[in-house]
């Protein structure tokens, strides 16, 4: 039987899980570690030359005009998807038999992991859902008070927030990627020779209303460059606008760029963040963890319709970065438990 350090199960729903989570691997010293997940989020972490399984195949989120639609049919589609993910965790715990699971917002690894009394590491920022209201939030609910138990049983969970830790929850900050590349490198790397407005939408089509109404928005800018990266999914014939499509590495495009215009998604808020790139980050509509974290930066799903007063605001704006150490402190955590087991 072979056996690696850690099963690193990793959430395919959008790329942020992902990206935060080569943050994490990417220090690793001495840890073998074999990643699972699926759809684009098994692209970008082969890329960066990890071992991954690419087994997940998650349901679609159905997004109208920027609106998040028929969430209860979603949820569902969600718990089947869950009841799926269990029959992989539980084979490849058998033929790998990890020291320790840590999963990225993949519940159904951690309840086979607390089955088969594997030690389990959560990373997450969210700690219950809210799609549905009413009613309606009666599956939702139940699903939640599973999930509540799920994250009382791991050993540890780690939040990429700032904040103090309580009980078996650590927080450590905003988990970004890194670069050995100035800002002045990156734009030559890249072309960037204008001020430039980067739209990022994500592992899905999502986000086809944002990236249309960017385009609109900016119409009028001189002197300004605008691209494009739709991600894995999302095809687009945009005339006279660099369309990179998906990149590996997003963090270095946000860096170098005058100004990001993405969903409202923690991971790329995070990068912009470190990295000290204003941003305009407009949530899906009823998608309630977008719109939390939206919220927190200024944000609602109706400055949509602002786009283009918001675009002239934000790109004269002064860069402040906020670099954080999230992405080593997470390891230091997952590399202590490991010398426990």
């Amino acid at each position: 039987m072979t056996s690696v350090d850690v099963g690193f199960f990793c959430s395919p729903i959008g790329l942020g899980h992902a990206t935060r989570d080569i943050a994490i691997a990417q220090h690793f010293d001495g840890i073998s570690a074999k990643f699972v997940t699926g759809s684009g989020a098994a692209n970008i972490i082969s890329d960066y030359g990890f071992s991954v399984i690419d087994f997940y195949n998650p349901p679609r989120f159905d997004v109208q005009n920027g609106k998040l639609q028929n969430p209860l049919r979603w949820l569902w589609s969600y718990y089947q998807y869950y009841k799926e993910c269990k029959i992989v965790a539980q084979n490849f715990l058998v033929k790998e038999d990890p020291k320790l699971v840590v999963s990225d917002e993949d519940f159904a690894s951690l309840s086979i992991a607390q089955k088969n009394k594997t030690p389990s590491i959560l990373i997450t920022d969210v700690l219950k859902t809210r799609f549905t209201k009413g009613l309606l939030s009666i599956v939702e609910k139940k699903m939640n008070k599973t999930m509540k138990e799920i994250i009382a049983k791991c050993d540890t969970v780690i939040m990429p927030e700032f904040g103090d830790d309580h009980e078996n929850i650590k927080k450590v900050g905003p988990i970004v990627r890194s670069t050995n590349l100035s800002r002045d490198e990156l734009r030559k790397k890249f072309s960037f020779d204008k001020k430039t407005i980067t739209v990022c939408v994500g592992g899905t089509d999502a986000g086809r209303f944002l990236v249309e109404k960017s385009i609109e928005a900016s119409a009028n800018l001189k002197n300004t460059d605008m691209v494009i990266v739709s991600g894995p999914t999302l095809k687009l014939e945009t005339k006279n606008i660099r369309n990179l499509g998906f990149v590996p590495d997003l963090h270095e495009i946000i860096y170098a760029s005058d100004l990001v215009i993405s969903l409202a998604g923690k991971s790329t808020i995070d990068e912009a963040r470190a990295y000290g790139t204003p941003g305009i980050f407009i949530p899906i509509k009823n998608h309630f963890e977008q719109e939390d974290n939206a919220r927190q930066e200024g944000y609602s799903f109706d400055d949509i319709f602002k786009l283009e007063s918001l675009i002239l605001e934000k790109i004269e704006q002064k860069r402040t970065d906020a670099k954080t150490d999230g992405a080593k402190k997470a390891c230091d955590i997952i590399t202590e438990y490991l010398k426990m087991v």
